[in-house]
């Protein structure tokens, strides 16, 4: 009798004890009532890009605003009670969150969330698998082959400072070879090959990220072609008859000017006859002495100097 009243109150307790439980749902009122916390995480990563992403929390007629926090390896190790708030994501409106700054190293990072709404907070959900940025999805880079002249040029699409480009490129011919040229960021033209006239180029890229070891896959491919533009007959022939007439006309240039410079340094100056010399020296001097001796004897009279003098 006994055991039976004991296991009477058990039943009793147990079932006093459901029914409070069960009461205090209803009781509470709208301020403290519990908000659901966000469901369904997962992560988006494209291009070194991670967003963190989840269902919406919905509360008719109100905005909730959601916080997000994240683990990397060490604190996850170590101190796996601290959570570090992110960056861009404390009490924003939208089911998303930009990670990327967050994450900054290639090891598994454990990232949580909660809603808050007015002075009612949910609790957190936690992505199920930690993330690590080595799962990113690399796509093909964007590029813009244009030809400059006779030259190849290539611009790449700039998908942030992680990453470089390996181009490939060849002259679309049976048997070419191909060539590969590293480009260390997108956004500038960048000069591959001088074409040939009438030839048709072809080139692809790929994206490399030496953070995490990995390469994308390569674009689809894509040509141009120079059309032949060689020099007309007839421009080459001006082009051999100036060259003629430059190697003629240059040297009569140079042989005019020295002439010309020739005659106005060093004049020949001519003499007039009657300073032409047409004996010879020694009967010059002779000639002289004699002339000197004879106006030396002659004395002429003042009368005779006068006379001289006025005509």
């Amino acid at each position: 009798m006994q055991t039976f009243t004991m296991v009477l109150e058990e039943i009793w307790t147990s079932l006093f004890m459901w029914f409070f439980y069960a009461l205090i749902p209803c009781l509470l009122t709208d301020e403290v009532a519990i908000l659901p916390a966000p469901q369904n995480l997962s992560v988006l990563s494209t291009n070194m890009k991670h967003l963190l992403m989840w269902s919406p929390v919905i509360v008719p007629g109100e905005t909730v605003y959601y916080s997000v926090e994240y683990q990397g390896e060490y604190e996850s190790l170590y101190t796996s009670h601290i959570w570090i708030p992110s960056s861009w994501c404390s009490l924003t409106e939208g089911p998303g969150c930009d990670v990327t700054d967050d994450i900054t190293a290639t090891v598994p990072y454990n990232l949580r969330v909660r809603a808050t709404l007015g002075s009612q907070t949910s609790a957190w959900s936690i992505l199920k698998h930690p993330f690590n940025r080595n799962s990113t999805i690399l796509t093909p880079p964007g590029m813009e082959i244009t030809k400059d002249g006779f030259h190849l040029v290539i611009e790449l699409e700039d998908l942030g400072p992680q990453f470089e480009f390996l181009v490939a490129y060849w002259r679309r011919e049976p048997g070419a070879e191909e060539h590969v040229k590293m480009v260390r960021s997108g956004g500038i033209p960048v000069h591959l090959e001088t074409m040939e006239p009438g030839a048709a180029y072809c080139v692809k890229a790929q994206t490399l990220v030496k953070a995490i070891g990995r390469y994308s896959a390569f674009s689809q491919t894509e040509c141009v072609e120079v059309q032949g533009e060689a020099i007309p007959l007839v421009l080459a022939l001006f082009a051999f008859v100036g060259f003629m007439l430059i190697l003629v006309v240059v040297p009569l240039f140079v042989w005019k000017m020295g002439r010309l410079l020739q005659y106005s340094c060093c004049p020949v100056v001519v003499l007039p006859d009657t300073l032409k010399i047409t004996n010879s020296p020694q009967k010059l001097i002779s000639c002289r002495r004699e002339e000197v001796d004879a106006c030396a004897t002659a004395v002429m009279s003042p009368e005779e100097l006068l006379r001289a003098w006025i005509s």
